[in-house]
């Protein structure tokens, strides 16, 4: 609800009215309000409640950028200490399949695309042998437009969409490469800028002054300018 943009920016939640439309008593609806004020999707009130965050363009720009340097360390970390054959074996798969979907008779598969996706980004974290990177690549990935998905339902909106997804592939396949041969810096920098990819589509989907945003989803929590 949050993220289709049901509520304004800046609106307050009345925990009475969410109870009663979700059906759910007010001890679970706090523990989920909790979580998304953790995530940054919804503001504490210092006199009791939460209310809709809004964020800025830069505000999701640095999410994007903080992505990038998160999973950059993850890459250059699986690198440098040798990452585990079977996880590596893992990833190649997901590339496969994302190979698949990208080649699909008739048209690309995006369903798939998109699991295959999340997939490679998640062993990606793993192949750093750190459960505390894996934490934080986590995390981050739940800020608004900042995961490795979050621009993956605008394939009609965008131009050169399937092009782009193919340079991704392309990056995807130089980042395993990387690590495999233990080049650490090459890892980090090539996952840094895949992670770009994304504020290209964000600053085309800005620039769309007519778009309606309820199509991108937590596109309706960016100030307007």
């Amino acid at each position: 609800m949050v993220m289709a943009g049901e509520f304004a920016q800046g609106q307050r939640l009345p925990e009475v009215a969410l109870s009663e439309r979700l059906g759910l008593s007010r001890t679970p609806l706090r523990q989920a309000m909790d979580r998304l004020a953790t995530e940054g999707l919804l503001e504490r009130i210092e006199t009791g409640g939460c209310r809709m965050a809004t964020f800025t363009i830069q505000d999701i720009a640095d999410a994007i950028d903080l992505r990038g340097m998160v999973e950059g360390a993850a890459a250059r970390k699986a690198a440098e200490r040798g990452a585990d054959p079977d996880l590596i074996a893992e990833a190649n798969d997901a590339l496969a399949q994302i190979d698949l979907a990208l080649t699909a008779q008739g048209s690309m598969n995006f369903d798939h695309y998109v699991q295959q996706n999340a997939r490679f980004h998640t062993l990606l974290a793993q192949l750093s042998g750190s459960p505390l990177l894996v934490r934080e690549v986590a995390r981050v990935a739940m800020l608004p437009l900042a995961s490795p998905s979050a621009f993956l339902s605008d394939q009609a909106i965008i131009p050169g969409f399937q092009d782009s997804l193919r340079y991704a592939q392309r990056q995807h396949r130089s980042i395993i490469e990387a690590i495999v041969n233990r080049e650490g810096a090459r890892a980090e920098a090539i996952t840094r800028e895949h992670a770009r990819l994304a504020l290209i589509n964000l600053n085309y989907l800005n620039s769309q002054k007519d778009l309606p945003h309820q199509l991108v989803p937590g596109m309706v929590l960016v100030a307007q300018n």
